[in-house]
């Protein structure tokens, strides 16, 4: 699996050399850390390395056979990540992490598709992004079970990927504690698979379902184009190359 990574088929050409030298130095810059509370946040996560050195990015990610997650830091220099490895151990939330050196970059996030206003900040704290949602459950599935156990659901999105087996959707809520509350269910069956529920890097964007007057992201017939969305769907996971690599490219379909 480690021998084939994003870039490698570039070989042959000179900017495709460059894009691999640079996969490689974040790789190097790179520390993966597992066995982290479902509880825990990226923030309080990037916390408890700060003093390693300056951290470029912090990625966490849910493991859909495990309640507890992984991530990604990313530092400024190799000597940062390699003392990041002394915080092998180091108890956060109910669990001791595991740090180890990563075999793959962080990939990079679009960044039209984070929040660029107080408000869609705002928004972001009443959004959740659910993932591993089994293929069987529809639209108004979702929007039951978290409305029943969080609180009123303000606009969901339930996305599709045709090459697998699972959808991921986005969900708003109209209370920030509606948000928090949705967070508890990660791990809970949804269907036949247990779901994984994330604090949402990036705001709901408008749609006409909601009678929003909005037409950022459209296409001609009103409906949210898939291209805005799989860019969207992107800003969420994968967080490393690898990931992207197995995962392959996300196909949209709305529900």
């Amino acid at each position: 699996r480690g021998g084939k990574r994003e870039g490698g088929s570039h070989q042959g050409n000179g900017n495709g050399g460059n894009f691999q030298r640079a996969d490689e130095d974040s790789i190097k810059r790179t520390v993966y850390i597992c066995d982290v509370d479902q509880q825990v946040t990226e923030a309080q996560l990037a916390s408890i390395f700060i003093d390693s050195g300056p951290i470029v990015d912090c990625r966490v990610c849910g493991d859909p056979n495990s309640v507890m997650r992984f991530a990604f830091i990313e530092f400024d220099d190799e000597e940062s990540a390699k003392n990041a490895l002394v915080k092998n151990g180091t108890v956060l939330g109910l669990y001791p992490l595991r740090v180890l050196p990563s075999r793959t970059a962080i990939v990079p996030v679009n960044l039209q598709y984070l929040p660029q206003s107080y408000e869609e900040r705002e928004q972001c704290g009443r959004t959740v992004y659910i993932a591993n949602i089994d293929k069987k459950v529809d639209r108004n599935d979702v929007r039951a079970f978290f409305e029943t156990l969080c609180g009123r659901v303000s606009k969901l999105r339930l996305l599709g990927d045709y090459q697998h087996a699972t959808r991921i959707a986005f969900i708003e809520f109209f209370k920030a504690e509606s948000a928090i509350a949705a967070l508890n269910c990660s791990g809970a069956l949804l269907g036949s698979l247990p779901i994984r529920v994330s604090p949402s890097k990036t705001p709901v964007r408008p749609d006409p379902r909601d009678g929003a007057e909005s037409n950022q992201g459209k296409g001609k017939n009103g409906q949210a184009e898939p291209e805005a969305l799989r860019d969207q769907a992107q800003a969420e996971a994968p967080a490393s190359s690898e990931e992207a690599q197995q995962q392959g490219p996300v196909d949209v379909e709305v529900a």
